[in-house]
């Protein structure tokens, strides 16, 4: 938590593609700040690279989001931002995480995953308080 607020946290999967990695990061950062209410940082990884590359390892630039204001039900607002931008490009996937509960969000989702990522904001919602109802 940050300033006693939750945090979200927000992998754009790339296969190992850094520079893949980073520019799609740099655009959901983007499309998220857009959102009043939303507070959108950039958190960089410690793990150095593997030997013979430059640069940090898969995975070391990710999102933080939280909530700068009451906004209800945050998870729903940000599972829905994140499959828009997801379905803007097919091989896209962003895992997204909070506390303990993780799921990974794709460009193509099936009804397995539509599934997946409703019970997931169903199980967060019981934690934190928020009432789910119909998942977009």
């Amino acid at each position: 938590m940050a300033n006693g607020r939750p945090q979200w946290q927000l992998v754009v999967l790339t296969g190992g593609d850094a520079l893949r990695q980073e520019r799609l990061t740099r655009d959901l950062h983007d499309r998220l700040r857009s959102v009043e209410g939303l507070d959108v940082t950039f958190s960089y990884g410690d793990a150095s690279a593997a030997p013979g590359h430059k640069g940090v390892g898969l995975a070391d630039v990710a999102l933080w989001a939280s909530v700068a204001t009451a906004i209800r039900p945050i998870s729903q607002i940000l599972v829905t931002l994140i499959k828009e931008w997801c379905a803007k490009e097919r091989h896209r996937k962003v895992e997204l995480t909070y506390e303990d509960n993780s799921i990974t969000i794709t460009g193509r989702p099936d009804e397995a995953q539509e599934r997946m990522v409703h019970d997931f904001l169903e199980k967060i919602s019981d934690e934190d308080g928020d009432v789910v109802g119909n998942v977009p």
